[in-house]
Protein backbone atom coordinates (compact mmCIF):
# COMPACT_ATOMS: atom_id res chain seq x y z
CA UNK A 1 0.00 0.00 0.00
CA UNK A 2 1.11 3.51 -1.70
CA UNK A 3 0.00 6.33 0.38
CA UNK A 4 -0.14 9.86 -1.74
CA UNK A 5 0.62 12.49 0.57
CA UNK A 6 0.02 16.40 -0.20
CA UNK A 7 1.92 19.07 1.85
CA UNK A 8 -0.36 22.20 1.08
CA UNK A 9 2.56 24.97 1.82
CA UNK A 10 0.72 28.23 1.65
CA UNK A 11 0.64 31.57 2.23
CA UNK A 12 -1.67 32.72 4.78
CA UNK A 13 -2.91 36.23 6.55
CA UNK A 14 -3.23 36.08 10.32
CA UNK A 15 -7.09 37.02 11.04
CA UNK A 16 -8.05 36.66 7.66
CA UNK A 17 -10.14 33.68 8.61
CA UNK A 18 -12.20 33.70 5.62
CA UNK A 19 -9.60 34.15 2.78
CA UNK A 20 -7.29 31.07 4.87
CA UNK A 21 -10.45 29.34 4.20
CA UNK A 22 -10.62 30.23 0.75
CA UNK A 23 -7.15 29.17 0.01
CA UNK A 24 -7.52 25.78 2.04
CA UNK A 25 -10.65 25.10 -0.11
CA UNK A 26 -8.71 25.54 -3.33
CA UNK A 27 -6.10 23.69 -2.41
CA UNK A 28 -8.41 20.62 -1.37
CA UNK A 29 -9.58 20.72 -4.63
CA UNK A 30 -5.96 20.80 -6.01
CA UNK A 31 -5.50 17.51 -4.22
CA UNK A 32 -8.60 16.12 -5.56
CA UNK A 33 -7.11 16.68 -9.03
CA UNK A 34 -3.78 15.29 -7.95
CA UNK A 35 -5.65 12.23 -6.37
CA UNK A 36 -4.39 12.90 -3.15
CA UNK A 37 -4.93 10.37 -0.02
CA UNK A 38 -3.59 12.84 2.77
CA UNK A 39 -3.61 16.37 2.68
CA UNK A 40 -1.34 18.22 5.31
CA UNK A 41 -2.19 21.92 5.99
CA UNK A 42 0.68 23.90 8.05
CA UNK A 43 -0.08 24.78 11.89
CA UNK A 44 -3.15 27.07 12.94
CA UNK A 45 -4.13 27.92 8.85
CA UNK A 46 -7.12 28.85 10.02
CA UNK A 47 -6.16 32.01 12.29
CA UNK A 48 -2.69 32.60 10.44
CA UNK A 49 0.52 32.07 12.64
CA UNK A 50 0.66 34.21 15.16
CA UNK A 51 -2.32 35.35 15.92
CA UNK A 52 -1.12 36.80 19.04
CA UNK A 53 -3.76 38.76 21.10
CA UNK A 54 -6.57 37.73 18.90
CA UNK A 55 -6.62 34.63 20.59
CA UNK A 56 -7.99 36.57 23.70
CA UNK A 57 -11.27 37.44 21.83
CA UNK A 58 -13.86 35.25 22.23
CA UNK A 59 -15.61 36.23 18.78
CA UNK A 60 -12.23 35.32 17.08
CA UNK A 61 -12.41 32.15 18.72
CA UNK A 62 -15.82 31.23 17.64
CA UNK A 63 -15.27 32.21 14.06
CA UNK A 64 -12.62 30.33 13.39
CA UNK A 65 -14.50 27.16 14.50
CA UNK A 66 -17.40 27.95 12.38
CA UNK A 67 -14.42 28.00 9.43
CA UNK A 68 -13.70 24.39 10.91
CA UNK A 69 -16.75 22.95 10.06
CA UNK A 70 -16.95 25.14 6.62
CA UNK A 71 -13.83 23.42 5.57
CA UNK A 72 -15.20 20.42 7.15
CA UNK A 73 -18.58 19.86 4.86
CA UNK A 74 -16.74 20.70 1.86
CA UNK A 75 -14.85 17.51 2.26
CA UNK A 76 -18.12 15.37 2.02
CA UNK A 77 -17.69 12.86 -0.75
CA UNK A 78 -13.52 13.02 -1.29
CA UNK A 79 -11.58 10.40 -0.33
CA UNK A 80 -8.99 12.82 0.96
CA UNK A 81 -7.90 12.48 4.42
CA UNK A 82 -7.20 16.21 5.45
CA UNK A 83 -5.34 17.69 8.63
CA UNK A 84 -5.75 21.46 9.08
CA UNK A 85 -4.51 23.62 11.86
CA UNK A 86 -7.34 25.27 13.99
CA UNK A 87 -7.46 27.09 17.67
CA UNK A 88 -10.04 24.89 19.78
CA UNK A 89 -12.05 25.88 22.49
CA UNK A 90 -13.53 24.13 25.41
CA UNK A 91 -13.35 26.35 28.70
CA UNK A 92 -9.30 27.09 27.58
CA UNK A 93 -8.09 27.32 24.08
CA UNK A 94 -5.80 24.98 22.44
CA UNK A 95 -3.24 25.21 19.02
CA UNK A 96 -4.98 22.32 17.32
CA UNK A 97 -4.66 19.90 14.07
CA UNK A 98 -8.31 18.40 13.24
CA UNK A 99 -8.79 15.21 11.26
CA UNK A 100 -11.50 15.81 8.56
CA UNK A 101 -12.54 13.08 6.24
CA UNK A 102 -15.99 12.50 4.29
CA UNK A 103 -17.58 15.74 6.00
CA UNK A 104 -16.36 15.40 9.19
CA UNK A 105 -14.52 16.37 12.28
CA UNK A 106 -13.31 12.71 12.97
CA UNK A 107 -11.27 13.86 15.07
CA UNK A 108 -8.22 16.59 16.44
CA UNK A 109 -5.23 16.84 18.26
CA UNK A 110 -3.65 19.51 21.05
CA UNK A 111 -0.34 20.23 20.88
CA UNK A 112 1.35 19.26 24.23
CA UNK A 113 4.51 21.13 23.95
CA UNK A 114 4.01 25.25 23.96
CA UNK A 115 7.30 26.86 22.54
CA UNK A 116 7.73 30.22 24.84
CA UNK A 117 11.03 30.88 23.57
CA UNK A 118 12.81 33.83 20.80
CA UNK A 119 9.56 35.07 18.80
CA UNK A 120 7.51 32.24 20.37
CA UNK A 121 4.49 33.09 23.26
CA UNK A 122 2.61 29.83 23.20
CA UNK A 123 2.44 29.36 27.05
CA UNK A 124 0.33 33.17 26.99
CA UNK A 125 -2.19 32.10 25.20
CA UNK A 126 -2.84 28.25 25.04
CA UNK A 127 -3.32 24.92 27.17
CA UNK A 128 -1.33 21.96 26.22
CA UNK A 129 -2.90 19.01 25.21
CA UNK A 130 -2.33 15.96 27.32
CA UNK A 131 -2.81 12.77 24.61
CA UNK A 132 -1.13 11.84 21.38
CA UNK A 133 -3.33 10.69 18.52
CA UNK A 134 -3.20 8.38 16.52
CA UNK A 135 -5.01 7.67 13.17
CA UNK A 136 -5.88 3.95 12.39
CA UNK A 137 -6.73 2.08 9.22
CA UNK A 138 -6.10 -1.37 8.22
CA UNK A 139 -2.97 -1.72 10.10
CA UNK A 140 -1.50 1.90 8.87
CA UNK A 141 -1.31 4.07 11.67
CA UNK A 142 -0.64 7.41 11.22
CA UNK A 143 0.44 9.62 14.12
CA UNK A 144 -0.35 13.36 14.10
CA UNK A 145 1.36 16.07 16.01
CA UNK A 146 2.13 19.99 15.52
CA UNK A 147 5.50 21.35 14.77
CA UNK A 148 7.15 22.00 18.81
CA UNK A 149 5.91 18.35 19.58
CA UNK A 150 8.98 16.90 16.65
CA UNK A 151 11.77 19.61 18.28
CA UNK A 152 10.96 18.08 21.92
CA UNK A 153 12.82 14.18 21.98
CA UNK A 154 10.44 12.81 24.46
CA UNK A 155 7.60 14.58 22.22
CA UNK A 156 4.09 12.30 21.55
CA UNK A 157 6.25 10.96 18.65
CA UNK A 158 7.56 8.92 21.42
CA UNK A 159 3.95 6.81 21.96
CA UNK A 160 3.09 7.80 18.78
CA UNK A 161 5.68 5.12 17.15
CA UNK A 162 5.99 2.67 20.56
CA UNK A 163 1.66 2.20 19.42
CA UNK A 164 3.25 1.27 16.21
CA UNK A 165 3.26 4.33 13.65
CA UNK A 166 4.23 4.18 10.26
CA UNK A 167 3.74 7.66 9.38
CA UNK A 168 4.06 10.96 11.60
CA UNK A 169 2.66 13.78 10.08
CA UNK A 170 3.49 17.71 11.71
CA UNK A 171 2.24 20.60 11.15
CA UNK A 172 4.30 23.43 11.33
CA UNK A 173 4.58 27.25 11.47
CA UNK A 174 8.42 27.51 11.92
CA UNK A 175 10.22 31.16 11.49
CA UNK A 176 13.09 31.52 8.98
CA UNK A 177 16.13 32.27 9.84
CA UNK A 178 19.82 31.84 7.76
CA UNK A 179 20.62 28.34 7.70
CA UNK A 180 17.71 27.38 10.03
CA UNK A 181 16.14 24.79 7.31
CA UNK A 182 19.47 22.58 8.09
CA UNK A 183 18.56 22.73 11.37
CA UNK A 184 14.97 21.49 10.83
CA UNK A 185 16.76 19.04 8.39
CA UNK A 186 18.63 16.97 10.67
CA UNK A 187 16.25 17.42 13.42
CA UNK A 188 13.58 15.95 11.38
CA UNK A 189 16.74 13.09 10.18
CA UNK A 190 17.66 12.81 13.51
CA UNK A 191 14.32 12.11 15.03
CA UNK A 192 13.65 9.84 12.07
CA UNK A 193 16.13 7.50 12.56
CA UNK A 194 16.00 7.47 16.38
CA UNK A 195 11.92 6.15 16.17
CA UNK A 196 12.16 4.25 12.36
CA UNK A 197 9.75 6.69 11.32
CA UNK A 198 8.85 8.87 8.46
CA UNK A 199 8.23 11.91 9.11
CA UNK A 200 6.26 14.38 7.14
CA UNK A 201 6.36 18.19 7.87
CA UNK A 202 4.53 20.64 6.03
CA UNK A 203 5.61 24.63 7.05
CA UNK A 204 3.93 27.75 6.04
CA UNK A 205 5.50 30.25 3.39
CA UNK A 206 4.97 34.61 3.63
CA UNK A 207 5.93 37.07 5.90
CA UNK A 208 3.98 38.11 8.89
CA UNK A 209 4.74 41.89 10.68
CA UNK A 210 8.76 40.42 11.91
CA UNK A 211 8.76 36.97 10.45
CA UNK A 212 8.94 35.56 7.31
CA UNK A 213 8.20 31.73 7.15
CA UNK A 214 10.27 30.09 4.16
CA UNK A 215 8.47 26.75 3.61
CA UNK A 216 10.67 24.06 2.74
CA UNK A 217 8.16 21.49 3.66
CA UNK A 218 9.87 18.08 3.75
CA UNK A 219 9.54 14.18 3.83
CA UNK A 220 12.00 12.31 5.89
CA UNK A 221 12.88 8.58 5.87
CA UNK A 222 14.83 6.08 8.58
CA UNK A 223 17.11 5.45 5.69
CA UNK A 224 18.32 9.22 5.75
CA UNK A 225 16.62 10.34 2.45
CA UNK A 226 14.74 13.35 2.16
CA UNK A 227 12.34 15.32 -0.21
CA UNK A 228 12.11 19.35 0.54
CA UNK A 229 9.55 21.49 -1.01
CA UNK A 230 10.25 24.85 -2.38
CA UNK A 231 11.32 27.89 -0.38
CA UNK A 232 9.84 31.08 -0.25
CA UNK A 233 7.37 30.28 -2.77
CA UNK A 234 3.82 28.33 -2.52
CA UNK A 235 3.58 24.88 -3.44
CA UNK A 236 1.35 21.75 -3.09
CA UNK A 237 4.03 19.64 -2.41
CA UNK A 238 2.67 15.81 -3.29
CA UNK A 239 5.00 12.99 -2.65
CA UNK A 240 4.07 8.72 -3.09
CA UNK A 241 5.51 7.16 0.43
CA UNK A 242 5.35 3.30 1.84
CA UNK A 243 4.28 3.98 5.24
CA UNK A 244 5.20 0.31 5.86
CA UNK A 245 8.98 1.15 5.42
CA UNK A 246 8.72 2.55 8.96
CA UNK A 247 7.25 -1.28 9.88
CA UNK A 248 10.04 -3.12 8.43
CA UNK A 249 13.24 -0.78 9.79
CA UNK A 250 11.80 -1.16 13.43
CA UNK A 251 11.65 -4.83 12.59
CA UNK A 252 15.16 -4.79 11.55
CA UNK A 253 16.68 -2.68 14.28
CA UNK A 254 14.26 -2.83 16.99
CA UNK A 255 14.58 0.44 18.76
CA UNK A 256 11.55 0.81 19.88
CA UNK A 257 11.56 -1.82 22.04
CA UNK A 258 14.10 0.53 24.10
CA UNK A 259 11.50 3.18 24.92
CA UNK A 260 9.31 4.00 27.72
CA UNK A 261 5.39 5.08 27.27
CA UNK A 262 4.26 8.24 28.60
CA UNK A 263 0.78 8.60 28.08
CA UNK A 264 -2.21 7.03 26.67
CA UNK A 265 -2.93 7.48 23.19
CA UNK A 266 -6.60 8.36 21.25
CA UNK A 267 -6.76 6.08 18.16
CA UNK A 268 -9.36 7.74 15.48
CA UNK A 269 -10.57 4.60 13.17
CA UNK A 270 -11.57 5.75 9.21
CA UNK A 271 -10.17 4.33 6.43
CA UNK A 272 -7.58 6.19 4.39
CA UNK A 273 -7.08 5.36 0.31
CA UNK A 274 -4.06 4.36 -0.93
CA UNK A 275 -1.97 3.68 -4.15
CA UNK A 276 -0.45 0.14 -5.50
CA UNK A 277 2.98 1.80 -6.67
CA UNK A 278 5.42 4.66 -5.92
CA UNK A 279 4.60 7.39 -9.26
CA UNK A 280 5.16 10.71 -7.41
CA UNK A 281 8.60 10.92 -5.94
CA UNK A 282 10.21 14.39 -5.63
CA UNK A 283 14.12 14.19 -6.21
CA UNK A 284 15.93 14.26 -3.54
CA UNK A 285 17.84 17.32 -4.32
CA UNK A 286 19.89 19.32 -1.96
CA UNK A 287 19.72 22.68 -1.27
CA UNK A 288 22.95 24.69 -2.01
CA UNK A 289 22.04 28.49 -2.09
CA UNK A 290 24.35 30.54 -0.67
CA UNK A 291 23.62 32.53 2.81
CA UNK A 292 22.95 35.94 0.59
CA UNK A 293 20.34 34.19 -2.09
CA UNK A 294 18.21 32.88 0.88
CA UNK A 295 18.57 35.84 3.26
CA UNK A 296 17.58 38.57 -0.03
CA UNK A 297 14.44 36.36 -0.75
CA UNK A 298 13.46 36.49 2.82
CA UNK A 299 13.67 40.11 2.69
CA UNK A 300 11.63 40.40 -0.50
CA UNK A 301 9.24 37.91 0.59
CA UNK A 302 8.43 39.60 3.90
CA UNK A 303 8.68 43.03 2.87
CA UNK A 304 6.24 42.32 -0.33
CA UNK A 305 3.68 40.41 2.11
CA UNK A 306 3.84 43.35 4.70
CA UNK A 307 2.56 46.04 1.97
CA UNK A 308 0.67 43.48 0.57
CA UNK A 309 -1.27 42.11 3.59
CA UNK A 310 -1.77 45.57 5.08
CA UNK A 311 -3.28 47.28 2.19
CA UNK A 312 -0.41 49.58 0.81
CA UNK A 313 0.35 49.43 -3.14
CA UNK A 314 3.40 52.06 -3.06
CA UNK A 315 6.69 52.64 -1.25
CA UNK A 316 8.78 55.37 -1.04
CA UNK A 317 12.58 55.99 1.00
CA UNK A 318 14.86 58.24 1.11
CA UNK A 319 17.34 57.66 -1.53
CA UNK A 320 20.98 58.94 -0.06
CA UNK A 321 23.46 57.67 -2.56
CA UNK A 322 24.93 55.52 0.68
CA UNK A 323 24.45 51.69 0.54
CA UNK A 324 22.01 51.22 3.10
CA UNK A 325 19.00 53.20 0.66
CA UNK A 326 20.46 51.91 -2.02
CA UNK A 327 19.97 47.95 -0.66
CA UNK A 328 16.03 48.94 0.37
CA UNK A 329 15.63 50.35 -3.40
CA UNK A 330 16.51 47.11 -4.74
CA UNK A 331 14.97 44.35 -2.18
CA UNK A 332 11.50 47.12 -2.76
CA UNK A 333 12.09 47.18 -6.78
CA UNK A 334 11.73 43.16 -6.23
CA UNK A 335 9.47 42.90 -4.10
CA UNK A 336 6.81 45.14 -5.61
CA UNK A 337 7.93 45.95 -8.97
CA UNK A 338 9.77 49.28 -10.03
CA UNK A 339 6.79 51.39 -10.29
CA UNK A 340 5.39 51.10 -6.94
CA UNK A 341 9.08 52.62 -5.90
CA UNK A 342 9.64 56.23 -4.93
CA UNK A 343 12.91 57.22 -4.43
CA UNK A 344 13.28 60.40 -2.60
CA UNK A 345 16.40 62.40 -3.10
CA UNK A 346 16.59 65.17 0.01
CA UNK A 347 20.12 66.74 -0.28
CA UNK A 348 21.55 69.19 1.93
CA UNK A 349 24.25 71.53 2.04
CA UNK A 350 26.46 68.50 3.09
CA UNK A 351 25.42 66.12 0.69
CA UNK A 352 28.14 65.59 -1.74
CA UNK A 353 27.66 65.53 -5.66
CA UNK A 354 28.87 62.37 -5.82
CA UNK A 355 26.10 61.20 -3.78
CA UNK A 356 23.57 62.96 -5.66
CA UNK A 357 24.80 61.43 -8.74
CA UNK A 358 25.02 57.86 -6.94
CA UNK A 359 21.18 57.86 -5.68
CA UNK A 360 20.10 59.24 -9.37
CA UNK A 361 22.36 56.49 -11.12
CA UNK A 362 20.45 54.03 -8.90
CA UNK A 363 16.91 55.70 -9.60
CA UNK A 364 17.91 54.81 -13.49
CA UNK A 365 18.98 51.67 -12.95
CA UNK A 366 16.06 50.44 -11.14
CA UNK A 367 13.58 52.44 -13.05
CA UNK A 368 11.77 53.60 -10.23
CA UNK A 369 10.09 56.85 -9.56
CA UNK A 370 12.45 59.84 -8.24
CA UNK A 371 11.92 62.88 -5.90
CA UNK A 372 14.28 65.21 -5.43
CA UNK A 373 12.91 68.04 -2.20
CA UNK A 374 16.19 69.98 -1.07
CA UNK A 375 16.09 70.47 2.95
CA UNK A 376 18.67 73.57 2.79
CA UNK A 377 16.44 76.13 3.05
CA UNK A 378 13.83 74.26 5.52
CA UNK A 379 17.25 73.68 7.94
CA UNK A 380 18.58 76.98 7.92
CA UNK A 381 14.79 78.27 9.12
CA UNK A 382 14.90 75.95 12.02
CA UNK A 383 18.66 77.05 12.72
CA UNK A 384 17.28 80.29 12.65
CA UNK A 385 14.49 79.67 14.78
CA UNK A 386 16.80 77.98 17.31
CA UNK A 387 19.17 81.13 16.80
CA UNK A 388 18.14 82.95 20.45
CA UNK A 389 17.56 79.25 22.64
CA UNK A 390 20.85 78.01 21.21
CA UNK A 391 22.95 80.67 21.95
CA UNK A 392 26.06 80.41 23.17
CA UNK A 393 26.70 76.98 22.47
CA UNK A 394 28.47 74.49 20.14
CA UNK A 395 27.60 73.08 17.09
CA UNK A 396 27.45 69.56 17.73
CA UNK A 397 25.17 66.69 16.68
CA UNK A 398 22.41 68.34 17.63
CA UNK A 399 21.99 70.09 14.28
CA UNK A 400 22.78 67.16 12.50
CA UNK A 401 20.14 65.34 13.57
CA UNK A 402 17.79 67.87 12.79
CA UNK A 403 18.62 67.45 9.26
CA UNK A 404 17.81 64.00 9.44
CA UNK A 405 14.39 64.58 11.26
CA UNK A 406 13.38 67.36 8.41
CA UNK A 407 14.26 64.48 6.20
CA UNK A 408 11.73 61.85 8.47
CA UNK A 409 9.24 64.78 8.16
CA UNK A 410 8.97 65.29 4.08
CA UNK A 411 8.46 61.21 3.86
CA UNK A 412 6.09 61.11 6.29
CA UNK A 413 4.20 64.34 4.72
CA UNK A 414 4.27 61.80 1.00
CA UNK A 415 3.05 59.04 3.12
CA UNK A 416 0.08 61.25 4.53
CA UNK A 417 -0.80 62.81 1.43
CA UNK A 418 0.29 59.88 -1.21
CA UNK A 419 -0.51 56.79 0.75
CA UNK A 420 2.49 55.77 0.45
CA UNK A 421 4.62 52.86 3.19
CA UNK A 422 7.94 54.64 3.73
CA UNK A 423 10.37 52.23 4.04
CA UNK A 424 13.22 53.16 7.01
CA UNK A 425 16.62 52.08 5.63
CA UNK A 426 18.44 51.73 9.13
CA UNK A 427 20.82 48.43 9.38
CA UNK A 428 20.92 46.44 12.33
CA UNK A 429 24.82 47.68 13.46
CA UNK A 430 23.61 51.62 13.32
CA UNK A 431 20.17 50.24 15.22
CA UNK A 432 21.87 48.54 17.92
CA UNK A 433 25.09 51.83 18.37
CA UNK A 434 22.04 54.29 18.24
CA UNK A 435 23.76 55.58 14.93
CA UNK A 436 20.32 56.53 13.63
CA UNK A 437 18.21 59.35 14.39
CA UNK A 438 14.78 59.20 16.31
CA UNK A 439 12.02 60.90 14.69
CA UNK A 440 14.21 60.85 11.71
CA UNK A 441 15.64 58.50 9.55
CA UNK A 442 14.27 55.95 11.92
CA UNK A 443 10.56 56.92 10.66
CA UNK A 444 8.88 54.75 8.50
CA UNK A 445 6.48 52.03 8.73
CA UNK A 446 8.86 49.11 8.28
CA UNK A 447 12.60 48.73 8.37
CA UNK A 448 13.31 46.79 5.85
CA UNK A 449 16.58 45.30 6.69
CA UNK A 450 16.59 46.08 10.99
CA UNK A 451 17.80 42.94 11.06
CA UNK A 452 20.73 43.37 8.54
CA UNK A 453 24.96 44.32 9.59
CA UNK A 454 26.57 46.80 7.86
CA UNK A 455 29.16 44.07 6.59
CA UNK A 456 26.04 41.91 5.36
CA UNK A 457 24.43 45.01 3.60
CA UNK A 458 27.47 45.39 1.69
CA UNK A 459 27.46 41.23 1.10
CA UNK A 460 24.28 41.60 0.01
CA UNK A 461 24.43 44.30 -2.75
CA UNK A 462 27.18 42.36 -4.24
CA UNK A 463 25.13 39.60 -4.42
CA UNK A 464 22.50 41.31 -5.84
CA UNK A 465 24.29 43.10 -8.10
CA UNK A 466 26.27 39.50 -9.34
CA UNK A 467 22.54 38.25 -10.47
CA UNK A 468 21.52 41.04 -12.00
CA UNK A 469 24.89 40.44 -13.96
CA UNK A 470 25.92 44.33 -14.10
CA UNK A 471 26.12 47.49 -11.43
CA UNK A 472 22.47 48.48 -10.44
CA UNK A 473 24.47 49.66 -7.42
CA UNK A 474 27.30 51.81 -8.50
CA UNK A 475 30.55 50.96 -7.88
CA UNK A 476 31.20 53.91 -6.15
CA UNK A 477 28.90 53.27 -3.48
CA UNK A 478 31.02 50.07 -2.53
CA UNK A 479 33.94 52.10 -3.02
CA UNK A 480 33.25 54.99 -0.95
CA UNK A 481 33.22 55.31 2.92
CA UNK A 482 30.37 54.93 4.66
CA UNK A 483 29.10 58.51 6.42
CA UNK A 484 25.82 60.19 6.54
CA UNK A 485 26.53 63.13 5.55
CA UNK A 486 25.56 65.53 7.93
CA UNK A 487 27.87 67.92 8.30
CA UNK A 488 31.38 68.57 6.42
CA UNK A 489 33.89 65.71 5.62
CA UNK A 490 31.71 63.23 8.35
CA UNK A 491 32.63 59.53 7.82
CA UNK A 492 30.61 56.66 10.04
CA UNK A 493 34.23 55.64 11.42
CA UNK A 494 35.13 59.20 13.03
CA UNK A 495 32.66 57.81 15.92
CA UNK A 496 32.07 53.92 15.43
CA UNK A 497 34.64 51.23 15.28
CA UNK A 498 35.54 49.62 11.72
CA UNK A 499 32.05 47.58 10.85
CA UNK A 500 34.44 44.61 10.79
CA UNK A 501 35.15 44.78 14.34
CA UNK A 502 31.77 46.48 14.96
CA UNK A 503 29.74 43.74 14.27
CA UNK A 504 31.65 41.14 15.03
CA UNK A 505 31.34 42.62 18.46
CA UNK A 506 27.45 43.03 18.36
CA UNK A 507 26.96 39.45 16.84
CA UNK A 508 29.07 37.51 19.86
CA UNK A 509 26.77 39.75 22.26
CA UNK A 510 23.34 39.76 20.51
CA UNK A 511 23.61 36.29 18.94
CA UNK A 512 25.72 34.31 21.00
CA UNK A 513 25.03 35.69 24.57
CA UNK A 514 28.70 36.55 25.42
CA UNK A 515 29.82 39.05 28.18
CA UNK A 516 32.49 41.87 27.70
CA UNK A 517 34.63 40.00 29.34
CA UNK A 518 34.26 36.51 27.42
CA UNK A 519 34.34 38.90 23.80
CA UNK A 520 37.84 40.09 25.04
CA UNK A 521 38.87 36.73 25.46
CA UNK A 522 37.94 36.49 21.44
CA UNK A 523 40.92 38.63 20.83
CA UNK A 524 39.00 42.29 20.57
CA UNK A 525 40.53 45.09 22.92
CA UNK A 526 38.38 46.08 26.14
CA UNK A 527 38.42 49.32 25.51
CA UNK A 528 36.66 49.06 21.84
CA UNK A 529 34.54 45.99 23.40
CA UNK A 530 33.46 48.11 26.24
CA UNK A 531 32.71 51.28 24.06
CA UNK A 532 30.36 49.04 21.86
CA UNK A 533 28.31 47.35 24.37
CA UNK A 534 27.79 51.03 26.06
CA UNK A 535 26.77 52.39 22.93
CA UNK A 536 24.14 49.42 22.87
CA UNK A 537 22.92 49.27 25.99
CA UNK A 538 22.08 53.20 26.27
CA UNK A 539 19.86 53.23 22.90
CA UNK A 540 17.73 50.67 24.23
CA UNK A 541 14.69 53.38 24.47
CA UNK A 542 15.37 53.90 20.63
CA UNK A 543 15.03 50.48 19.52
CA UNK A 544 11.48 50.51 21.39
CA UNK A 545 10.45 53.42 19.06
CA UNK A 546 11.46 51.75 15.79
CA UNK A 547 9.36 50.66 12.65
CA UNK A 548 9.19 46.27 12.93
CA UNK A 549 11.89 45.26 11.03
CA UNK A 550 11.70 41.24 8.99
CA UNK A 551 13.95 39.14 10.99
CA UNK A 552 16.37 36.91 9.26
CA UNK A 553 19.17 36.35 11.89
CA UNK A 554 19.11 34.26 14.97
CA UNK A 555 18.17 37.17 16.97
CA UNK A 556 16.60 40.49 15.77
CA UNK A 557 16.01 43.34 17.85
CA UNK A 558 11.92 43.40 18.74
CA UNK A 559 10.27 40.26 19.78
CA UNK A 560 13.43 38.52 19.99
CA UNK A 561 14.98 41.36 21.61
CA UNK A 562 13.12 41.84 25.26
CA UNK A 563 15.72 44.33 27.41
CA UNK A 564 14.17 46.56 29.95
CA UNK A 565 15.15 50.41 29.07
CA UNK A 566 15.49 51.16 32.42
CA UNK A 567 18.20 48.89 33.24
CA UNK A 568 20.81 48.83 36.46
CA UNK A 569 22.60 45.61 35.34
CA UNK A 570 25.65 47.02 33.03
CA UNK A 571 28.33 44.87 33.20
Amino acid sequence: MVIRLGLAQIDITVGDINGNVEKVLTYIDMAKKNDVDILVFPELTITGYPPEDLLLRLDFIRENLKALEKVAVATKGLETLVLLGFVDYDGEIYNSAAILKNGEIAGKYHKMHLPNYSVFDEKRYFAPGNKPVIIEHAGLKIGVNICEDLWVPTGPINDQCIAGANLIVNLSASPFCVNKWRSRLNMLLTRAMEYSAIIAYCNIIGGQDELVFDGRSMLVTPEGKHHIASAFEEELFVVDVDPFVSTRYNLYEGKRKGYSKVSELETVRLSISGKLGIKKTPPAKPDESRWEEEAFKALVLGLKDYVRKNGFKKVALGLSGGMDSSLVACIASEALGSDNVIGVLMPSEFTSKESVEDATLLAKNLAINKLTISIKEVYHSYLNALETVFKNTKTDVTEENIQARIRGNYLMALSNKFGWLILATGNKSEIATGYATLYGDMAGGIAVIKDVYKTEVYALAKYFNEVKGREIIPKRVFDKAPSAELRPDQRDQDTLPPYEILDSILKLYIEEGLSQTEIVEHGYGEEVVGFVLKLLQRNEYKRRQGAPGIKISRRAFGKDWRMPITNGYRR
